[in-house]
């Protein structure tokens, strides 16, 4: 959809300036519309002098006289009422044609939008006329609120100049409203905002009353007058009741001075939201806190193995133990990651680094020297999934170290490249050691590690492996290349999905 600054630019001379104090009342308006129980639209005149709508809010407090979407399009009815506001400076209100197939009467008021002393748009509040029925006590206190906004609308001084408390999650009029004077003395409060003040426990009648007096915590509506602006705060009332309150300060100007006339204050009870969110951080935390004692627990089982392996004198048991060792050191590195990181998922190469590690002081030797790197970035990761694919990799070095650079060899390099596309994370490891056999077939390899590796990926990850021998391409794509033309060394190619299936 097209933005109020692009529409704005393409249709009228507005300067930077001027948009943006257009922007700031769009992202401010929706109470503006819920006060006066009206769809508002935002009008801008056109270089050829027809007004184009650039933006639109609808009442949340009562049903919306417009279905469609009006942004964009030009204005056809109501248009005088617009040319009238812009060339007086002043609002004026006017029957207009009904709607949408309506019948019942509707009425448009046109609000010059200033700054700097300059009519930049036009602002119309539009509404369908309910004959024979009188305003109620909230619905008259809410449109003189927005009666005072109007005048600030049209002096100036709202939207707020210059970076004000983000108005995104602040409490709408829904939630509850109190106006206050001049003094911060409580004049109106709604029916909502009466229930939120008899939840802390004030019973008393707020009306007359300064919120200090009341028991009431008065920083936002203390804070927005002597700054001018608006406040958000979240603050405890009570001890078991968390409040939202966002106060927005009324401003006249007089003998040329900006005065606070009053605030409009919003309370919403968030207490339940907050004990959610609260219960949500403890589960978190308890569940890094069992990563943690997994690994330590893991850590425990490696020494005892280790320890056990010492007393070994069988070499075939003392080589089953170690890689018992390092697996279990696989999965232990992996819980370790999985306690630093806050929610379900990992970025898998916070797991492959340490992976790598752990390979280069476990596989090689002095006289068998394997340099091990890592590029790419393999996205995030679910916690259920790093386990197995951890130990696929580690699995998947081992074998590019042991039958790659065998014991004696002038040692290599093994590269390992991270991607993620498609909700597929693609790993490939490349080697540039003596090569696999070209006829070689995973699927009747017999060793423990591949068998391992082949069971892991298709069973628990869902995925696929390929292992084949590597061409001059493979090599140099992987930084391994060196200038041969001869067909030395391995590619494993792995890929596994990163949602459930």
């Amino acid at each position: 959809m097209t933005s109020l600054a692009d529409l704005s630019r393409q249709h009228s001379s507005l300067d930077g300036d001027d948009i943006d104090h257009l922007q700031r009342l769009g992202a401010e308006w929706a109470f503006l519309a819920d006060l006066c129980f009206a769809d508002l639209l935002l009008y801008v005149r056109s270089n050829d002098g027809k007004w184009v709508v650039v933006d639109q809010v609808r009442p949340a407090t009562n049903q919306t006289m417009y279905v469609a979407d009006y942004i964009g399009t030009w204005a056809t009815r109501g248009a005088s009422l617009l040319e009238q506001a812009a060339a007086t400076g002043e609002s004026h209100e006017g029957e207009i044609a009904a709607s949408e197939g309506g019948r019942a009467s509707t009425r448009l008021m046109a609000i010059p939008v200033r700054r700097e002393g300059h009519v930049v748009a036009v602002l119309s509040k539009e509404w369908k006329v309910q004959d024979g029925r009188s305003l109620g006590e909230l619905e008259l206190a809410y449109s003189a609120i927005f009666d005072k906004f109007v005048l600030m609308i049209n002096a100036g001084t709202f939207p707020f100049a210059g970076r004000v408390a983000d108005s995104s999650a602040a409490p709408r009029i829904g939630d509850g409203v109190l106006m206050l004077d001049a003094n911060g003395t409580v004049t109106y409060v709604s029916p909502n905002a009466n229930s939120a003040l008899h939840r802390v426990g004030i019973h008393a009648n707020p009306v007359g009353m300064r919120l200090a007096e009341l028991g009431f915590h008065d920083g936002p509506a203390r804070q927005a007058f002597e700054r001018m602006e608006p406040v958000v705060e979240e603050f405890e009332q009570g001890t078991e009741v968390t409040l939202l309150s966002r106060c927005v300060p009324l401003i006249l100007h007089v003998d040329g001075k900006p005065v606070v006339d009053g605030g409009l204050m919003l309370v919403r009870d968030v207490t339940e939201i907050r004990k959610r969110d609260r219960l949500l951080l403890s589960k978190d935390a308890t569940i890094r806190e069992i990563h943690h004692r997994v690994k330590n627990n893991l850590q425990t089982i490696s020494s005892l193995l280790r320890l056990q392996a010492r007393r070994l004198t069988n070499p075939e048991a003392k080589a089953a133990v170690s890689e018992s060792v390092r697996r279990i050191r696989t999965i232990a590195l992996v819980h370790e990651s999985l306690s630093r990181e806050p929610g379900e998922d990992i970025a898998f190469i916070e797991i492959v680094r340490p992976l790598l590690r752990l390979a280069e002081e476990g596989l090689q030797s002095p006289d068998r020297p394997v340099r091990f790197t890592v590029s790419g970035d393999g996205g995030r990761i679910a916690a259920d999934t790093a386990t197995p694919l951890s130990v696929v990799l580690t699995e998947l070095l081992q074998n590019a170290v042991e039958h790659g650079f065998p014991e004696g060899s002038r040692g290599g390099a093994v590269t390992v490249l991270l991607t993620q596309q498609l909700q597929q994370l693609h790993i490939k490891v490349t080697d540039n050691g003596r090569g696999v056999d070209p006829g070689f077939d995973l699927d009747a390899s017999t060793g423990l590690g591949l068998s391992i590796v082949r069971t892991l990926v298709t069973t628990e990850l869902n995925g696929s492996i390929s292992i084949r021998p590597a061409v001059p391409e493979d090599l140099d794509a992987a930084g391994l290349g060196d200038g041969s033309t001869h067909n030395h060394g391995t590619v494993i190619e792995l890929s596994v999905p990163t949602v459930a299936g």
